[in-house]
């Protein structure tokens, strides 16, 4: 029997096999890349952002669509990556606002859905251009509605926007320029391609499980020259404030940078700019509300790794270089997406060696660095390195991975070695830590029995809790702050942290703190399952 309605759970299945797809095929988008930044990765962005979208509904079972779908939006803004994650978010925005309040559409609503998604993601981009993502969800929508005027066939409508997302996919060389240049089609545009192709795949009710990646590949990008004043930085954060003027930040980002892309409302506005300015960009950003989600990418330094240029750099390349030492590969993501150039591996009770924090030291592109320990255990090591590097060290003396990532948010790229080390010294204060671990025997500290194997909850590196399970020691925890002066807490998930746990806790603390941004990242550092911010 065809399929004539789309409702909630429908559209969450569907979205489900958009993101196993692109799973399957990210490797192919990435390769794609012309530059080949200045985006990073574009697959990688728009799954992390596709990632995002389907983490707000996949507990979620209502059959009503529009609930789905603003869920899904929501989450797609909130973990939108890139400039092409960035314009998906826009057009899974559209397609919300195409939906309305309708509980289920039909083939023509569906279609028109889609159109609206095209529509809301060009009036995004500040300088559309053909040939990208863009294009691709113009003639997807297109070939759906042509469809949409022929049958009530959902599958058919749906089938009709994947082979005009492909054939406009094939023309966007002929569109533009650089891609011809590179001997690629768009890497954007196909992405968007194979999320339609997913989203018609679980339709048809292939199981996820069958999705096998395709022997066919896209020929690979030439070698394109970087501008002399070399490529910049992607600039990405989320300001968050209450009637915030969105058409006033989108002009003012527009005057600092390229590929500048402002989205969202009076609550939230996503904001990503290619610029060489990233710390006017963040200045002004700060003053509107705010930040989270900030982000900021050495695209020169991109460029020349995935180029895999064999030619050496200069060792002094930049006027200041970040060091940090950080345990877990999520942290390490993290501190490398705010600019560190080293991130070196240890932290609690796998200490790094003075020689490791030296080499780290010596190698990276300044002779000027700012050290972050993140440890109490790491940090006479440090001031050690300090001592014996040739070059001019400032240890920040941060004593958590909270505290070390609220220095990097004080860092200002246009400051010298000596402000930057007082600013970021400074804002050490600001963050309250919140450990979780396990006792490793029988204690009593300052009254608190704790038993082996007890789950133990620090506060600024003080015993404070004992329990049984971590993320109620956690809550425990939180009760000790006061909650009229937090204003985001961030919950670093670790190795050891149970999947269904984590995401419960993350709502049990927004109920507890209302009035606080809550958001859960991925440390993935082990023996503590939980390491809390609170700002």
């Amino acid at each position: 029997m065809p399929i004539t309605q789309c409702d909630g759970r429908l559209f969450k299945e569907a979205l489900l096999g958009s993101l196993a797809w692109l799973t399957l095929n990210r490797d192919e988008v990435d390769a794609l890349n012309v530059f080949p930044v200045p985006d990073g990765d574009t697959g990688t962005n728009m799954l992390l952002t596709l990632q995002s979208a389907v983490e707000d509904i996949r507990e979620l079972d209502d059959p009503d669509l529009s609930v789905m779908v603003r869920r899904a939006s929501h989450g797609a803004l909130m973990g939108a990556r890139g400039n092409s994650g960035v314009i998906l978010s826009q057009i899974l925005r559209g397609v919300c606002v195409g939906i309305g309040s309708q509980r289920a559409v039909d083939a023509k609503g569906l279609a028109g859905a889609i159109r609206e998604g095209a529509e809301v993601a060009y009036r995004a981009v500040i300088k559309p251009t053909e040939g990208t993502m863009l294009t691709v969800a113009r003639e997807a929508a297109a070939g759906a509605e042509a469809k949409a005027a022929e049958t009530s066939d959902l599958t058919q409508v749906v089938r009709a926007a994947c082979e005009a997302a492909a054939s406009a996919v094939e023309r966007t060389p002929e569109q533009l320029p650089v891609l011809k240049q590179a001997g690629v089609i768009d890497a954007g545009g196909f992405g968007l391609q194979l999320i339609f192709e997913g989203f018609l795949k679980r339709m048809r009710g292939e199981a996820v499980a069958t999705f096998e990646r395709p022997t066919t590949q896209h020929a690979r990008p030439k070698t394109v020259e970087a501008p002399s004043a070399g490529w910049g930085y992607c600039t990405e954060f989320v300001i968050n404030g209450e009637q915030l003027p969105v058409d006033e930040v989108r002009n003012e980002i527009q005057r600092h940078g390229e590929s500048a892309l402002v989205v969202g409302d009076e609550a939230a506005i996503k904001v990503h700019v290619h610029t060489h300015e990233p710390a006017v960009v963040i200045g002004y950003a700060t003053g509107v509300g705010r930040l989270t989600r900030l982000k900021v990418d050495d695209m020169s330094s991109q460029h020349h790794r995935l180029q895999g240029d064999s030619v050496r750099r200069p060792t002094s390349t930049k006027h200041l270089a970040l060091v940090a030492v950080a345990s877990g590969d999520g942290f390490r993501r993290i501190l490398e997406s705010l600019g560190v150039d080293s991130v070196v591996g240890g932290g609690q009770t796998v200490n790094p060696s003075t020689e490791d924090i030296l080499a780290a030291v010596e190698s990276v592109p300044s002779n000027d660095v700012l050290l972050l320990p993140n440890n109490g255990n790491v940090t006479m090591t440090a001031q050690q390195v300090a001592e014996l590097s040739r070059k001019r060290v400032r240890v920040v003396p941060s004593r958590s991975m909270p505290q070390g990532i609220a220095a990097l948010f004080a860092f200002d790229f246009s400051a010298d070695l000596e402000a930057n080390a007082n600013a970021m010294s400074h804002a050490l204060s600001q963050v309250q830590t919140i450990e979780v671990t396990r006792a490793v025997r029988a204690s009593d500290v300052d009254g608190l029995k704790i038993a082996e194997n007890d789950v133990i909850g620090l506060l600024n590196d003080r015993i404070v809790e004992a329990g049984k399970m971590p993320g109620n020691v956690v809550q425990a925890v939180l009760k000790r702050i006061d909650t009229a002066k937090v204003s985001t807490i961030t919950v670093y998930a670790g190795t050891d942290a149970d999947e269904g746990e984590r995401e419960a806790l993350v709502n049990a603390i927004a109920l507890q703190f209302p009035k606080a941004s809550v958001e859960l990242q991925a440390g993935e550092q082990a023996l503590y399952p939980y390491i809390v911010a609170v700002e």
